[in-house]
């Protein structure tokens, strides 16, 4: 059995949101199993192993037992939020021992604001892990939704606009979660 591990940072629930539609479409390959995690807020010091929703916390072993690794965070500025970039930055012994390498990954965002900056945070959250030796993927074009959209997506990962409340995910968003998570999934078990 494969596992795609699904590790989002969110603020008010969209790539939390975004992280439960790509898993379905993880889970609709067989024999490949979605394993969603969070990741701590900066000033979370406490032994806790979940968050609020019982979500676990991501552990630098569940990126050495994954077989593929997909990432979500809100953009802030332009790029990552702080708490996904402070998770990544302790990812060192796995950089080392070339625990990542080779194996397929992709990125997913929201932000409030339609200009924020959502393919900017995608490339910027790919840096890490191309330096891990990690084989990214995106969304073709093939994806019809992709043409489609007026709301959120890009050939970079899924993306989400949720004004400045937080609106549902749009159709499309939800179809080109579903995509992009299968995609990664067939990929796994290609590779």
């Amino acid at each position: 059995m494969k596992k795609i591990l699904i590790i989002f940072y969110s603020n008010n629930g969209s790539t939390e949101k975004m992280s439960e539609k790509i898993s379905r479409g993880v889970n609709s390959v067989d024999k490949v199993d979605a394993v969603i995690r969070t990741v701590k807020e900066i000033n979370n010091i406490t032994n806790e192993i979940a968050n609020d929703n019982n979500i676990l916390y991501a552990t630098n072993e569940d990126l050495i037992n994954c077989d593929g690794l997909i990432m979500g965070s809100p953009t802030h500025f332009g790029n990552m939020a702080a708490p996904m970039k402070f998770f990544l930055d302790s990812t060192t012994p796995e950089w080392f021992n070339n625990s990542l390498s080779g194996k397929p990954a992709g990125v997913f965002t929201s932000t409030s604001s339609i200009h924020g900056g959502q393919e900017t945070t995608l490339l910027t959250m790919m840096i890490p892990l191309l330096h891990h030796g990690m084989i990214i993927s995106g969304i073709p074009y093939s994806e019809t939704g992709l043409n489609e959209t007026r709301t959120g997506g890009s050939p970079y990962g899924p993306t989400h606009f949720s004004g400045n409340k937080t609106n549902e995910l749009s159709e499309h968003e939800i179809k080109l979660c579903f995509a992009f998570g299968e995609r990664i999934a067939k990929l796994a078990k290609k590779l």
